[in-house]
């Protein structure tokens, strides 16, 4: 199943013989493919920040407060960490994006305006 090794290595040899030039359409939507992928990251990060910083009081919580330890069994805990490394990455998504947002709009509207 699937493509011998032998027809694969003739079609990369034909490929890398022609010059393609991509059009100026191509290189916006790799610009636009990257910075969507910057908000992505910076919202990971986000959430693996939050994520340690609410994990670590609240499971010191549950081992020392005597209502905690009564009251907040796994899946409480599992909720309130993850809640909030939710909400801190959605947060810093949006927050990229909309800047992103911004900035592209002021440069359209610069180049329009020049």
């Amino acid at each position: 199943m699937g493509i011998p090794s032998e027809m694969r290595d003739v079609w990369v040899q034909r490929r890398a013989k022609f010059f393609i030039i991509p059009s100026p359409a191509e290189d916006q939507k790799k610009l636009r493919a990257q910075q969507s992928s910057q908000g992505i990251r910076a919202g990971l990060k986000a959430a693996a920040i939050t994520g340690v910083f609410t994990a670590v009081p609240t499971l010191i919580a549950v081992r020392k407060v005597a209502w905690a330890k009564a009251n907040l069994n796994h899946t409480a805990q599992a909720l309130i960490i993850s809640g909030a490394s939710i909400a801190a990455y959605f947060i810093t998504v949006d927050k990229t994006v909309l800047e992103s947002a911004r900035k592209n709009s002021r440069a359209q509207f610069d180049n329009k305006t020049a």
